[in-house]
């Protein structure tokens, strides 16, 4: 036996073993796919907002750290893919001193504080479960409202209440926890002391009501500032399989179902025209009744404004009504339709359900549809007190023993008259320089009255405003006669 031919054997053996290893390999390689699985890309586009808000008391000064939390969850064609609570941070990226009216208006009010803005960018997020995402958002200013996390009682009892969903999506028959959601989770703005009294975190607002009436104080943002924070970079997150059976319902339209969309283009009473077109984009996927894909994340709403009225004097506010005829289904989606694959169009009648208002006053839908500022019926307390200070600001003290107008008390005017009639006029400023003089004082007061007159009486009522990215519900209705989808480039 010839036992130097063993190696070479051996060699040959290990060769044929890895040839046969690469044909497996190969084959595996070029079989088709599942049939029945197909996989779907999960990508956050740029431009798509990060709803955030501040988890502590932020200095409105270049390079302050910023921390705030995710306030809605960000979906990805048909699922969650960063949750709400999510960490993110960044700091303040820059400020700028605010234009010359606004400081003009800021000094007639007592306040001399050189105002300045100050924008924000988000770096990173910080997901629940530890992983991290680097990204990076345009530049944003806080927004005129906070948000106040529910308390964990309430979190609970929302839970049970709301339908679940294995997609992490929102179903498409849950629209009065939507609507909630849009009505109480935002627009709580503080603006007055009926407010701080009624609101939680009174301590946090009372500090805030006297740093504002004082002739200078810092500048922050107060914890619980909103921040839509729009993406600069898409964020990729790879694929995800996904079962044609799932798919079956995709571009269909349930009934009486609620969506949760963002405008694509600012939206103003002042300034919109009937006929005007408005197009929004669905944030999150809605599912039918047995848990089937109906619209997906990014599905685009397209629509016009049916009527718009601007605010006018005497406090009537503006009004607007737009409705949503057209869907468009995403490529990706549009693809996936196993019974019409390609750009698909969908001719449909949704109004707004409930909304979010970028503008001064917070807003009130009715049932067809329409928005109108809501105008609050307290405004007419201020200029009532206003005209009690005003008086008492001119009042003549009696001297105790001396039934005698026109004999003060300590030589001079009412006291505490002349520094409320300051204060009314121009603040805690207002109220030390009354005390030069009563007449300052009386000029102080009833230029406060005129003033809370105006503004509270006389003056514009509030506008419909709705900034770019502006979330809202709308909800569909039947769909219209022989309606069907139709091809993108058969013009519909």
């Amino acid at each position: 036996m010839d036992f130097h031919r063993f190696p070479m054997r051996i060699e040959l053996g290990v060769l044929a073993v890895a040839v046969s290893s690469l044909f497996v390999a190969s084959a595996v390689a070029q079989a088709p796919p599942d049939e029945g699985v197909a996989k779907v890309l999960l990508n956050v586009p740029a431009g798509a907002p990060l709803r955030l808000y501040l988890t502590n008391r932020v200095s409105k000064r270049a390079g302050a750290p910023v921390q705030a939390k995710i306030m809605e969850p960000v979906f990805a064609f048909d699922r969650e893919v960063i949750p709400a609570s999510t960490v993110a941070l960044g700091k303040v990226s820059r400020t700028q001193s605010v234009g010359k009216w606004e400081r003009v208006r800021a000094i007639l009010n007592g306040d001399f504080t050189p105002l300045r803005r100050a924008e924000v960018e988000f770096t990173t997020l910080k997901l629940p479960n530890g992983r991290e995402l680097a990204t990076h958002t345009l530049e944003s200013m806080g927004l005129n409202s906070i948000y106040i996390e529910p308390s964990t009682k309430k979190k609970k009892k929302d839970q049970k209440a709301q339908p679940q969903n294995q997609n992490g999506g929102i179903l498409g028959t849950a629209k009065q926890a939507a609507k909630d959601r849009i009505k109480g989770a935002i627009n709580t703005r503080s603006r007055g002391f009926s407010d701080i009294v009624r609101g939680p975190n009174k301590k946090e607002k009372f500090v805030d009501f006297l740093w504002s009436k004082a002739p200078y104080h810092p500048q922050y943002w107060r914890r619980g500032t909103r921040f839509d924070a729009p993406l600069r970079d898409p964020l990729e997150l790879g694929f995800a399989p996904i079962k044609q059976d799932y798919l079956r319902a995709l571009g269909t339209q349930p009934a009486d179902s609620v969506a949760h969309v963002r405008l694509l283009r600012q939206l103003s009473s002042a300034s919109a025209k009937q006929g005007q077109s408005v197009e929004a984009l669905l944030t999150a996927p809605v599912f039918s009744r047995d848990h089937k894909l109906v619209l997906p994340e990014g599905t685009r709403l397209t629509g016009e404004v049916v009527l718009a009225r601007k605010a006018r004097h005497f406090h009537r506010a503006g009004q607007l009504r737009f409705n949503f005829q057209k869907v468009d289904l995403p490529e990706q989606a549009a693809n996936l339709r196993p019974s019409a694959p390609g750009p698909t169009t969908l001719k449909t009648q949704a109004i707004l359900e409930a909304a979010e208002a970028s503008g001064k006053a917070p807003v009130e839908v009715d049932s067809e549809g329409g928005v109108k500022a809501k105008e609050s019926k307290t405004r007419f307390i201020a200029p009532a007190i206003a005209l009690v200070v005003a008086s008492q600001a001119g009042y003549e003290g009696r001297h105790p023993d001396r039934d005698e107008p026109g004999v003060s008390v300590g030589g001079g005017p009412h006291v505490s008259g002349r520094t409320l009639g300051g204060g009314l006029g121009l603040g805690m400023a207002g109220a030390a320089i009354a005390q030069t003089s009563p007449y300052v004082g009386m000029a102080f007061g009833y230029y406060g009255l005129a003033w809370s007159v105006y503004s509270s009486v006389i003056g514009r009522g509030a506008e419909v405003e709705f900034e770019k990215n502006a979330m809202m519900e709308i909800k569909f209705g039947a769909r219209p006669p022989g309606s069907q989808f139709l091809a993108a480039s058969a013009g519909q």
